[in-house]
């Protein structure tokens, strides 16, 4: 058995038997990694918190014939203002859900770990429209997997990743911003009613293009 040790967030967690957990972790070297936290559902366990969806922290795993186990956490953010409204809670575990899919084990994650925890951070925050915050999640993320289109297609009425009409000119300016900046600088700036409305309808369109699966959480998001 080999021991190592990541930094990353907890993005999936469900119960297995009795007593334990099987966590899935974001991390930035080993990208989407599976472990199982034996003992965490028992009240007493050190591991219960670190079994906790959103759970970011320093982990140190140990790997066995087919799988990683969790032998100690240090967490050091726990999101807890998700838990206190739906609405936050849907967004977060919308976050969640697109990491998962475009995410697998023993890639580069650095830049989509950064743009999980940011966003995490940002949502709920009194100086950001929520809208926004997933407009440039989504928008970002495309970015990060080398889906994003060119902004010329984008702004273009007539191209299939168009929404049909010209972008004003706020709105090219802002995804060129969000498509260039670090995911540290993307949550930096508000926008009118007007250009958020046109970002968050190109965002959409570009998700319903390029990704071929269907989020629970943003059920959640609807209803509110």
């Amino acid at each position: 058995m080999s021991n190592v040790t990541v930094n990353g967030i907890i993005i999936s967690s469900m119960p297995i038997g009795e007593y334990d957990r099987r966590v899935e972790i974001l991390t930035a070297d080993l990208g989407r990694i599976s472990a199982f936290a034996s003992g965490a559902r028992k009240p007493s366990s050190e591991l219960v918190a670190a079994s906790r969806v959103f759970a970011l922290g320093t982990f140190e795993l140990y790997q066995g014939r087919n799988s990683y186990n969790v032998r100690h956490a240090r967490i050091s953010e726990f999101f807890t203002n998700l838990s206190e409204d739906i609405e936050l809670t849907g967004y977060g575990f919308y976050f969640l859900e697109v990491c998962r899919y475009f995410s697998r084990e023993n890639m580069d994650a650095s830049d989509m770990l950064n743009l999980l925890y940011y966003s995490l951070k940002a949502i709920g925050s009194e100086n950001f429209d929520n809208r926004l915050v997933r407009a440039v999640f989504e928008i970002k993320m495309l970015d990060i997997n080398g889906l994003c289109p060119d902004i010329s297609r984008i702004s273009s009425p007539d191209d299939r990743f168009s929404i049909g009409h010209e972008l004003m000119p706020d709105t090219v300016y802002t995804l060129k911003y969000v498509i260039n900046a670090s995911p540290d600088k993307i949550y930096t700036f508000r926008l009118s009613d007007e250009v958020l409305a046109e970002f968050t309808s190109v965002a959409d369109r570009l998700m319903k293009l390029l990704v071929d699966k269907e989020f629970h959480s943003l059920d959640i998001i609807s209803q509110q």
